[in-house]
């Protein structure tokens, strides 16, 4: 089997066995120059999963993450969406897909 069809099956067993799944995440790191925090969620239902997550850093700074990964079983591929959007105004969006 290559690779791309390795990724392909881990991705779609993936988002089959956590149908209807749902999680959320939220952490404070202390150091010597401050604190940062992580607060995210995802969910996955009918082949498709979310995650949301903020990043603030012990200046105030935030990166914010939301993507989404879809995978289709009869197609045999999934693709996914990633949003990245930072405190100061910037922001990039990197796609990607695997199929069989």
């Amino acid at each position: 089997m290559t690779k791309t069809a390795l990724l392909l099956a881990a991705l779609m067993s993936l988002v089959m066995v956590s149908e209807a799944a749902a999680w959320s995440r939220n952490r404070t790191v202390s150091t010597p120059y401050g604190s940062s925090n992580l607060s995210a969620s995802g969910s996955c239902a009918g082949g498709v999963c979310t995650r949301s997550a903020v990043r603030t850093g012990p200046r105030g700074n935030s990166l914010s993450a939301n993507s989404t990964l879809t995978c289709d079983a009869s197609r045999q591929n999934c693709s996914r969406t990633k949003t990245y959007s930072g405190s100061n105004g910037g922001s990039a969006t990197v796609t990607g897909s695997v199929s069989r």
